[in-house]
């Protein structure tokens, strides 16, 4: 038998079972397959899948129950939308051809300088969905423990840029703010983005979801209005308000960003040449000629020393000026969460109360997103040196900026009201003493343990700061959960963890 005629021959009907593996394109097998036997295929083979005039590489997976029958297939989720299949369709199977990019990996990994041709390489294998979640570690760890190089990382921002949408607007400056993350409750960008706009200038905030963090900004603006929009959507929002807050993912800007963030955060491997070139690109591509960028330091912040900011600010300023951005560096407190909620409900209705000028809304939070708004302001030639604070300060308290949000919710499907947990927990102070430091990273595991931010209404709101002076049985924070078991996941692991919030004698 011809090659062609064994190929073709290796056509199965595919069934739907609803597997998410995230951004990993996966094609499931039974053991019993035909396919697997004559092939010699075993489980983590790297496997194309074509479906009429779509093809895509997926990372085998082989059953031994009874789910799948030997002449049937499945895929991952993200595989079914790559590949545009229905329940029923048929596929063929074959092996994958190989990745030259790859090579330009390994080369990286022993100490090599990757040039634009290299990484564009690179960059659309990644966003074709051929990169294994093993393919992606080896590419995020070849950076992680080299220092950054301007030229390098510029070449990966365009690269990250050039294969995904990108938005022209027709005017300028559009402008937006971003932060490096790495502290809980920091969603500073719900309060900005209505501020600038309602100053006149344009800030069209697309935002990531959660990865491995209780809440993205989308998570959060989503517990308050839809923030799923197309690109033709977005637009719209954007020229009839000056602003928006959506998702990122779903407009397609710089996709291969949340390819490669998939893999890093689980690693906790921090580059700075991906970390720039993921705020540049998205940045860029969604049209942004001026740019702040807000970067916490703090013991447990993504940035954990002066000397570490110093390279940082360096580097995005060098990649910033080549891909033809202002760009201001703002450094912040990263010691400690922002606003009192951490979770997506809870941090929105922080939000809200900021922009309500509740009595008690979070001053930090309020005082924080002040600072940025006012910088973006100055940098996007609204307000002269010096005076953005106070311009950002007489929209939010005259009721301009909330004026302003509950437009651009309107406009991108309509406000609501963010949810609210059914069960509550108390977590009090075992003594008297003075908050001595907190641990975001600690804290956000909490978080996520109590639901967030699958269930938007879970997480925690904390109720004291650092230096605070607390006496015994006075709460400390308070859990937010969905479930009576997500409660007690969050419960266990503070109990075992008590130095989250460590306590010092007054």
């Amino acid at each position: 038998m011809s090659r062609a005629a064994h190929q073709e021959a290796n056509v199965v009907r595919l069934k739907r079972l609803g597997i998410d593996t995230y951004q990993e394109p996966v094609v499931f097998l039974a053991s019993s397959s035909p396919v697997c036997r004559s092939e010699g295929w075993m489980a983590q083979a790297r496997i194309q899948v074509t479906h009429r005039h779509k093809s895509i590489i997926a990372t085998l997976s082989v059953t031994t129950s009874n789910l799948l029958g030997p002449d049937e297939a499945s895929l991952s989720e993200v595989a079914w939308s790559h590949v545009d299949a229905s329940d029923g369709d048929l596929v063929r199977l074959s092996y994958a051809p190989p990745l030259e990019s790859l090579g330009h990996v390994r080369a990286k990994v022993y100490g090599a300088r990757l040039d634009s041709d290299a990484l564009n390489a690179i960059v659309r294998d990644i966003v074709a969905g051929s990169y294994s979640d093993i393919d992606l570690a080896a590419f995020v760890t070849a950076f992680a423990g080299v220092r950054p190089d301007a030229a390098e990382t510029t070449a990966l921002a365009r690269a990250m840029i050039d294969t995904g949408e990108r938005l022209y607007w027709g005017r300028s400056p559009i402008v937006d703010k971003h932060c490096v993350g790495g502290l809980p409750g920091n969603r500073t960008s719900m309060i900005v983005a209505p501020i600038v706009a309602a100053c006149g200038l344009t800030m069209p905030k697309t935002s990531s979801r959660a990865i491995t963090s209780p809440a993205g900004t989308a998570d959060a603006m989503e517990t308050v209005a839809p923030v799923d929009l197309d690109l033709a959507r977005m637009r719209r929002v954007v020229e009839r308000e000056g602003a928006c807050i959506v998702w990122g993912g779903r407009v397609r800007l710089a996709p291969a960003d949340d390819i490669i963030i998939s893999v890093e955060r689980p690693l906790d491997l921090d580059s700075g040449t991906q970390l720039v070139a993921s705020v540049l690109s998205k940045n860029v591509a969604a049209g942004s000629t001026h740019i702040v960028i807000d970067m916490p330091i703090g013991p447990t912040a993504k940035v954990r020393s002066i000397a570490s900011a110093d390279a940082l600010d360096a580097l995005f300023n060098a990649v910033a000026r080549e891909l033809g951005a202002e760009l201001r560096v703002i450094r912040s407190d990263g010691t400690q969460p922002v606003g009192r909620g951490i979770g997506p409900a809870l941090e929105a209705t922080d939000v809200l109360s900021v922009l309500r000028g509740a009595d008690d809304a979070p001053a930090d939070l309020r005082d924080r997103a002040l600072l940025l708004a006012g910088h973006v302001l100055e940098l996007g030639g609204i307000a002269t040196v010096g005076s953005g604070c106070a311009k950002a300060t007489d929209v939010l308290t005259s009721g301009r900026a909330l004026a302003k949000f509950e437009k651009i919710c309107e406009a991108q499907g309509g406000m609501r009201t963010p949810p609210r947990a059914a069960f509550t927990y108390d977590v009090r102070a075992t003594r008297r003493g003075c908050i001595a430091g907190i641990d975001n990273r600690r804290l956000a595991r909490i978080a996520k343990l109590a639901g967030a931010p699958r269930a938007p209404a879970a997480g925690l709101v904390l109720h004291a700061k650092i230096a605070d002076r607390v006496e015994r049985d006075q709460p400390l924070l308070t859990l937010h959960a969905e479930s009576a078991g997500e409660l007690d996941y969050a419960r266990t692991y503070l109990a075992a963890n008590p130095q989250v919030i460590a306590l010092e004698d007054s």
